[in-house]
C-alpha cells in the first residue's frame, strides 16, 4: 500500500501503479467484475463457523487481527454489524517503532493490525474469526498478502484474553483438520502484545479512497465477498474510526 496519496518511500509503490491501472483496464475490457474475485476459502464459500465460541454476556469486547495491509482488514470490519469501531495500527513490537516508515522495514516485529471493538451480544468473537478467515485475508500465505511481502504483513491474531486465545487456537485446529483450505493455515497467535494506532492518513482509507488502484484490486473484492457470504452480518454504511459510536 502507499503511505499517503502525495508522497511515499515505501517500496510497495515502485513499479506497481502502472501494472494495477493496466489490470483495471483489462478487466473492464473483458467484462470481469473486480468484486467477483473469490474469497481465500476454497470454492469461494464461507468457511464453517467455529465449534468453540464465547458466551454473549459482555457489552463490549476488543479483538486485534492482522492479515496483510490494514486498509482492507479495517474496511471489512467497518462493514460488519455489531462492530462499533475498527482502527488500523501496529501490534507485535514496541511503542518506539510503531510508525509506518519503520514498520515497513520489516525489522520491528510489528504487524499491520486492526483493533476491532464490538458488541458480543450482536456478534461473537468466533463470528469475527469466521469472517477473518473467509474474506479478510488468505491465512495460508506466509509473511505476505497479495503484492505485499514481509513479516509486517503476516497473518496473526493478538488475543485480548486467554479465552480468545483458546477459541482462536481451537478454530485453527478445526479448519486444518477439516482441510477447508488447500494448504495449511500459517496464522500465528501472539498473546500479550500491545496495539498502537496508525497514523491518521491510514484510518478509513478504503472508504475515503474507493477508486485508489490498490483498493480497487485488493480490497473492494473483500467487501463484496463479505456482502455475499455474510449478508446477515453486512452493514451498508461503514462505522468510521473518526465517527465511531454507532452499533448497527
Amino acid at each position: 500500500m502507499w503511505s499517503s496519496l502525495e508522497n511515499s518511500t515505501s517500496t510497495r509503490v515502485i513499479g506497481y501503479a502502472r501494472p494495477v491501472l493496466l489490470i483495471i483496464a483489462l478487466l473492464a475490457l473483458t467484462g470481469i467484475g473486480l468484486g467477483a474475485f473469490p474469497s481465500a476459502a476454497k470454492d469461494g464459500r464461507a468457511i464453517p463457523a467455529p465449534a468453540l465460541d464465547e458466551p454473549h454476556d459482555a457489552t463490549f469486547e476488543v479483538a486485534v487481527l492482522a492479515g496483510g495491509c490494514f486498509w482492507g482488514v479495517q474496511g471489512v470490519y467497518q462493514h460488519v454489524r455489531g462492530v462499533t469501531n475498527a482502527v488500523s495500527g501496529y501490534s507485535g513490537g514496541d511503542k518506539e517503532t510503531a510508525q509506518y516508515e519503520t514498520v515497513s522495514t520489516g525489522t520491528t516485529a510489528h504487524a499491520e493490525s486492526v483493533k476491532i471493538t464490538f458488541d458480543p451480544r450482536k456478534i461473537t468473537y468466533g463470528r469475527l474469526l469466521q469472517i477473518y478467515f473467509s474474506v479478510a485475508h488468505d491465512p495460508t500465505e506466509l509473511n505476505r498478502q497479495g503484492p505485499d511481502a514481509g513479516t509486517q504483513y503476516r497473518s496473526a491474531i493478538f488475543p485480548a484474553s486467554a479465552e480468545q486465545a483458546r477459541i482462536a487456537k481451537a478454530y485453527i485446529t478445526q479448519l486444518n483438520d477439516t482441510h477447508v483450505f488447500d494448504a495449511p493455515i500459517v496464522t500465528v497467535i501472539e498473546p500479550g502484545r500491545a496495539f498502537f494506532p496508525a497514523e491518521g492518513y491510514h484510518q478509513d482509507f478504503l472508504t475515503r479512497n474507493p477508486t485508489y488502484p490498490y483498493i480497487v484490486i485488493n480490497d473492494l473484492p473483500k467487501i463484496e465477498a463479505l456482502k455475499r457470504l455474510f449478508p446477515d452480518s453486512y452493514r451498508v454504511e461503514p462505522v468510521l474510526a473518526a465517527t465511531a459510536g454507532s452499533s448497527n
